[in-house]
């Protein structure tokens, strides 16, 4: 009941959420002075061994999934007989309160949140727990955006020798449930995949694919029934966003994407083609989304010139247009370089990563293979070199940093660098210096990276310079998609 004190810690606050077995609570910690969000088992299953065993695995199910789209769980306990776990309070709302509140969402938000989701449950899967019952009430979007997925409280292992629940039992909310669900088949990894498809469908178009007028209506719906393409639903829905609904919604497991980790990478490969921010009005109060660490994408040729390749461009027609209005004291530089200080030019090629041993780190740092330094500077902002994934945003306090090596092809002093990135959220700044190992002098500010930013360059020469990443995004790992002297 809300007032009281469970565990002589926990005060009641007010009820969030809960269902036929549970309730949630808004909770005050009283030795933390912070906020909790509080899960308590109903009393008149106090008594249920198999609720209460599934209950408390729940608890150390969520306990090993330590993931920044993943809510966390703080304790686990017992008072008076009734069971609760104490999970990170999410100030915010989830997605299904967000659909209310809003109807469709523009798209690239709508993917942004989906592929959010996607990146915590193949963490879960990789951890061998499928979650069951993935809904947009169960992702939470909190006022600064971060998404996160909760509530595993049907969740299974995939070790199944320990599984409670074993074929021929339905579990699951009907709306999202898969067809092998429906059906009394076992879950495996695929039914997320199907579930999550059935969450972006509802979020690109504001409707769920199949309604009914009870659980046994929608269920065989889904188990045998074709849902509308969303691209009939929405006509700006691109024909890889409608492939990438169509494959996570497949009726037979095996048709959908192999693993959540490959519906994860296609989702933000859509991100990647969805460029420009979407159309559709702003959405008062809505919180930017914060995406966590992309899953690896295929590689493709870009035909289009990128949003930064734009400003360079319409910024070198301004200069010639000047030019033309005064006597040349330089020649213009060639297409595909830009003006140095002292009037040379520059290209930058990245050429390493640079992760000093003397600092704590292993020498080097995606050098070559996927999304290796070649791809920081290959004109493709579809391509990136990215970071590892790190514990906490500062590299888990073993280094203080990682970096970019890039090569201007000979000593000169930059007047700005500008990185593209589609991790933003990070903090760097740039350093120079004669030699690829270093050593490395500042040679700007400490900033904190957009999607675009430019670095304003203090002057110090050199024939090499360091992007030097000294704080992580919130997704614990950093991409570079472009690189450029400006």
């Amino acid at each position: 009941m809300v007032g009281e004190v469970i565990a002589g810690r926990y005060e009641l606050e007010e009820v969030i959420g809960g269902g036929g077995m549970s309730s949630v609570f808004k909770a005050r910690d009283r030795l933390l002075e912070r906020h909790v969000a509080l899960k308590v088992l109903h009393d008149e299953y106090a008594e249920d061994d198999e609720q209460v065993t599934r209950f408390r695995r729940e608890a150390r199910a969520v306990a090993q999934l330590s993931h920044p789209n993943i809510v966390t769980v703080i304790d686990r306990g017992v008072d008076g007989g009734r069971q609760f776990i104490v999970f990170e309070y999410i100030e915010g709302e989830n997605l299904k309160q967000l659909l209310e509140r809003t109807g469709r969402l523009p798209l690239r938000r709508a993917v942004e949140l989906a592929a959010a989701a996607a990146d915590g449950l193949a963490f879960a899967h990789e951890q061998g727990i499928v979650h069951r019952d993935v809904k947009p009430q169960n992702v939470l979007l909190s006022n600064e955006g971060e998404v996160r997925v909760t509530d595993f409280g049907i969740a299974r292992s995939l070790d199944v020798e320990h599984e409670l629940t074993e074929a021929g039992t339905v579990l699951g909310t009907s709306t999202y449930i898969s067809p092998e669900q429906a059906t009394g088949q076992q879950a495996t990894p695929a039914t997320d995949v199907y579930s999550l498809g059935v969450v972006l469908y509802e979020l690109v178009t504001g409707e769920v694919p199949f309604s009914g007028e009870t659980f046994v209506a929608v269920a065989l719906r889904h188990a045998h029934e074709a849902p509308r393409d969303v691209a009939e639903l929405r006509q700006d829905v691109s024909p890889r966003l409608a492939a990438a609904t169509r494959c996570a919604l497949e009726k037979d497991p095996r048709r959908r994407f192999p693993s959540m980790h490959a519906f994860a990478s296609e989702l933000h490969g859509c991100l990647a083609e969805l460029a420009e921010p979407d159309l559709a009005p702003t959405l008062v109060g809505l919180p930017a989304v914060r995406v966590a660490a992309a899953a690896p994408r295929r590689r493709r040729r870009a035909w289009a010139i990128s949003a930064a390749g734009l400003v360079l461009a319409v910024g070198a027609v301004a200069a010639g247009v000047l030019v033309l209005g005064r006597p040349q004291t330089t020649t213009p530089a060639p297409p595909g370089t830009t003006a140095a200080r002292g009037g040379s030019t520059a290209t930058v090629t990245a050429v390493t990563s640079y992760d000093p041993r003397s600092d704590g780190g292993d020498g080097s740092e995606h050098n070559t293979g996927l999304h290796s330094v070649a791809d920081a500077t290959d004109g493709s902002a579809a391509t990136y070199w990215t970071t590892d994934i790190y514990k906490t945003r500062s590299f888990g306090g073993l280094k203080p940093g990682v970096g970019l090596v890039l090569d201007a092809g000979s000593s000169v002093a930059l007047k700005r660098l500008i990185v593209t990135t589609d991790t933003p959220g990070f903090t760097a700044k740039i350093l120079a210096g004669d030699s690829p190992t270093g050593p490395f002098g500042d040679d700007s500010t400490t900033e904190t990276v957009g999607r675009s930013t430019s670095f304003a360059l203090t002057g110090a020469s050199g024939r090499y310079y360091v992007l030097w990443i000294t704080l992580l995004p919130p997704g614990r790992t950093a991409h570079v998609n472009e690189v450029s002297a400006g």
